[in-house]
């Protein structure tokens, strides 16, 4: 296993982490390796997951055909409610 050793580390962040690690039970140091490696192991699932949702997005900003009349559309939406 390798080590790694952070530097200007920022004092709210420190002390974010040893409060951490305090109401869990665990080092500062314990909590550090924690919270590194299910950052990477979201951040790697997270990709995979991201993708398909930004080609969805992609397809429902595609520009309408034909023109529409928004306030129709809202007040036909209130309309509806009204009931």
């Amino acid at each position: 296993m390798g080590t790694l050793t952070i530097r200007n580390l920022d004092d709210d962040v420190k002390q974010a982490l040893r409060e951490r690690a305090a109401v869990r039970g665990v080092s500062m140091e314990e909590e550090a390796r924690r919270t590194l490696a299910s950052s990477i192991t979201a951040e790697a699932a997270g990709e995979k997951r991201r993708r398909p949702r930004l080609e969805v997005l992609r397809e429902l900003a595609v520009k309408p055909k034909e023109p529409f009349d928004l306030k129709k559309i809202s007040d036909e939406m209130w309309d509806e409610g009204s009931l």
